[in-house]
């Protein structure tokens, strides 16, 4: 997969996490405004049923999925990432991203990859070029 295609789903993935958690804020926020949530201190104890109470909660299951979606995405994007710098043969941005993302640091490396990755389209080696151009030119045979 190209870097391209990998940078628009990690971005994609987190624009989709921002308007994800705003909605889940502003349906909490007008939940708790208008009484809809009973309250015992800090503690949410009940809820209070209305047309209103229905519609947020509504709202918030909905952000709820659609970050939980996010998260998913951003996982591919990781996964498609390692996969693209595995092709390399400096293997340097697939360690990097192998490992951070096996010790929950993916996030930061991604952000990392991003923003100073090499793309997925590896310039060819010394070795193939030379490989190459032998194939390509016939051998004479020289008669004894």
């Amino acid at each position: 997969m190209r870097k391209s295609a990998i940078v628009k789903l990690f971005i994609g993935s987190l624009l989709g996490l921002g308007a994800a958690l705003v909605l889940f804020l502003v349906a909490g926020g007008l939940a708790l405004a208008n009484g809809v949530l009973v309250m015992d201190g800090p503690d949410v104890v009940g809820l209070q049923p209305s047309a209103l109470g229905g519609t947020m909660i509504a709202l918030a299951a909905i952000a709820v999925l659609a970050m939980a979606a996010a998260g998913i995405v951003q996982f591919v994007a990781w996964v498609a990432a390692v996969f693209s710098t595995a092709q390399f043969q400096d293997k340097t941005w697939f360690v990097v991203l192998l490992v951070l993302g096996l010790v929950s640091l993916g996030f930061p490396a991604m952000i990392a990859y991003v923003i100073a990755g090499p793309d997925g389209t590896a310039p060819p080696t010394p070795q193939a070029v030379r490989d190459t151009a032998s194939a390509s030119v016939p051998s004479a045979s020289v008669p004894r």
